[in-house]
Order: C-alpha cells, then structure tokens, then sequence
C-alpha cells in the first residue's frame, strides 16, 4: 500500500460525489464510531471544536484503520500551523474564511515545499513521511495535498472566480452558515438569497474545473447539492447527531410519563 498515495485528492478530481460527516467532538474514541459508519470522507474541525494539535494526531492515527478520509480544518490560515499540520500526516486541509485570489495562492505555498512553496523540511521528525519511511516523501509529497479552501463571505463570493481559478487549490468548499450571517440571514441559511448565492457559487466553481463542496445538516438538502453539482457534501456531524438523538429518546420517554 502507498501511504502517500491521496485517494481523495484522486476522487475529487475524477468529479466523483464523495460524501462526508463533521467531526466536533474532538475524542478518537467517538470518531473511531463514525469512521466505521461508510462515509468517504470525515472532517476533523479545529475551528469551531476544541481540538489541538493533540488531539488532532490522536484522531488521524485512529481514523488510519479505517477506509475513509480525513480532512483537517485548522482554526486559521497560518502557515506555521499549516506546517505542523502537514508534518503530523494532514494531507486533506480545508481552511476556512478565505476571500481573496492572493490568500488562496499563499495557502498553495504554505502546503509546498521548496522551490514550488515555503513549507519547512522537518520529514525526519514528521509522521507524514512516517520518519522518512516512504520512499521519496519530500519529492512527491506537494502532488499528494489537497488543498480545499472555504469561501463564506460576501467579499469570498465578489473573488471567487479568482479564488477557484488559483493553481494548486483542489476545491472550493462553500459555508452556508457564515455565508448567511454575511447576508443579512443570520441562522436562516435556507433564505432565497443564500439558496441563489449557493446555486451560483457551484456553477462558477464548477467551471473553473474545480470540486465544490459544501455542509448540509438535512438528507434532503444534501440531496438538493448534490444536485446542483456540488461534489463533496458534508450531510450531517456528530455532536448534532448524538444531541438531536439524546434529546428525542428523553422527548420520548417523558411524554409516556
């Protein structure tokens, strides 16, 4: 087996729906039960959940005994933290909150090593290397990232094209939530508005030749995405699972007092 060798990357190309569960709550205990579930992928948040870069190695070493695919969201666009990232074996990372060709083109260099980007050689002390066990790590390993940018702004939306046309980024990965609040729709991301600015932002992805992606917490609006073309869907993440799946069994019980 290649562990270089980036499936997702690979599938996400070939224009294949791949879908994909969120991942919030940060123990490699429960995601070890979602990655057994049969998704293609899962997202690994350290934005919005409390995950460190502790807790994130934790989970993909559990997340390795399982066929699916890890994608990592850090809390920032940082390229020191991206550095670590890569080194600890990320090699699927969406990075939230970017609005401009320019950001996307240093997020490129951030995830490359030299002459192509600026990513720090460490491949001796990294497990994405497996400590220089794969074979020619540092000459193949800028063709195996996979770099999924999130554009959830108004001024995201304005750069788009720019954005999705930047060489080196994989896909475009579209946030309702945040994109609603910029619209004026705050927790309303089923709104007109959002819905239209959604429908074009994977059309115009679509034809810059790139993969959309998006979350959606309802089967049947993941459907709907799917639909209009958007390739790698988020349907649903575990915390709200586990809560919506709690607080009905209690509903449930109480009302047969």
């Amino acid at each position: 087996m290649d562990l270089l060798e980036n499936g997702f990357k690979a599938a996400l190309a070939e224009g294949k729906a791949c879908i994909g569960l969120w991942l919030a709550l940060a123990d490699p205990y429960a995601t070890e039960v979602s990655a057994g579930a049969g998704f293609d992928w899962v997202v690994v948040d350290g934005e919005h959940a409390p995950n460190d870069l502790r807790s994130l190695l934790s989970q993909l070493q559990t997340l390795a005994a399982y066929p699916v695919h890890p994608v990592v969201r850090p809390p920032v666009g940082e390229t020191s933290l991206i550095k670590q990232y890569l080194d600890i074996g990320v090699q699927n990372l969406l990075v939230p909150m970017v609005e401009t060709a320019e950001q996307a083109a240093a997020l490129v260099q951030a995830t490359r090593y030299p002459p192509e980007g600026i990513r720090g050689v460490g491949s001796a002390l990294a497990r994405g290397s497996r400590w220089n066990l794969i074979p020619s790590y540092l000459q193949r390993a800028n063709d195996q990232i996979c770099l999924l940018v999130q554009v959830e702004t108004q001024r995201g939306l304005d750069n788009l094209d720019a954005i999705a046309a930047v060489e080196g980024v994989d896909g475009v990965f579209v946030g309702p939530s945040d994109l609603a609040a910029g619209l004026g729709h705050l927790g309303n991301s089923g709104h007109p508005d959002v819905q239209a600015a959604l429908a074009d932002a994977v059309r115009r992805i679509r034809a810059a030749g790139k993969a959309a992606g998006i979350l959606a917490m309802e089967e049947a609006v993941a459907r709907r995405y799917l639909d209009q073309g958007y390739r790698f869907v988020a349907v649903g993440a575990d915390i709200a699972l586990l809560a919506g799946a709690t607080r009905a069994l209690a509903a449930s019980l109480k009302r047969s007092e």
